[in-house]
């Protein structure tokens, strides 16, 4: 099987895996993903297909997909096992997919370096930020019945993936736990000057939603 049948079959799999995704971890997310790490593969290089597998796939066994307490990695290491893709090439793709998620970096044991990573990486957490960033936020919130805001809640710096899964924040206080931290944490320099914009106009919802909800504006 040729590279382009390989990843027409990857497309279908994945639409039909995120067909009724709703939580901003569907297959127009693997899209705009895809799209941003061609931006970043255009100044920084990488091997091409095992970005573009390993974006398409992440998150097909992803918990929040799957609505599971731990991420399946065997719904897509079978399917490529199914596909007969190169036993090397599988290695390399699960294991970014393994490590890339927000949760497991505060397991400093687990890390991948190669360019592949970075990139991968950087392009799903732009998608976490920025106008979209936003509405993907608010959607997942509303998915697992969290309040927009809720002002008797103390934002927490959480110190390992347990504590951060088992956040009991509201949608609002995610910005300050998560998304606020994201810029600093990217690795490629074309992400980060893509992240400068995205940080900015999050900040600038924040002071506003405040601001509309102390009756300022």
């Amino acid at each position: 099987m040729n590279t382009a049948e390989i990843i027409k079959k990857t497309e279908e799999f994945v639409k039909l895996k995120l067909a009724s995704e709703s939580t901003g971890h569907d297959w127009w997310h693997a899209v705009r993903v895809i799209n941003s790490a061609k931006r970043i593969h255009e100044n920084e290089g990488g091997d091409w297909l095992i970005i573009e597998l390993t974006l398409l796939l992440h998150d097909v066994g992803d918990r929040k997909v799957i609505q599971q307490d731990n991420d399946n990695y065997t719904i897509a290491e079978n399917f490529l096992t199914e596909l007969q893709v190169d036993q090397s090439l599988i290695n390399r793709i699960m294991s970014i997919i393994k490590t890339m998620s927000y949760s497991k970096s505060f397991d400093k044991t687990k890390k991948d370096d190669s360019t592949e990573f970075y990139i991968v990486q950087d392009a799903d957490r732009l998608d976490a930020m920025g106008a979209i960033g936003i509405g993907r936020t608010f959607a997942f919130g509303g998915s697992r019945g969290k309040l927009l805001y809720d002002p008797d809640y103390s934002v927490s710096a959480f110190t390992s993936s347990e504590e951060y899964k088992k956040s009991t924040s509201s949608t609002l206080h995610h910005f300050d736990e998560k998304l606020f931290l994201l810029k600093d944490s990217l690795h490629t320099e074309t992400a980060r000057t893509i992240a400068v914009e995205r940080d900015a106009f999050m900040h600038q919802f924040v002071d506003q939603f405040m601001d509309e909800w102390d009756g300022k504006k």
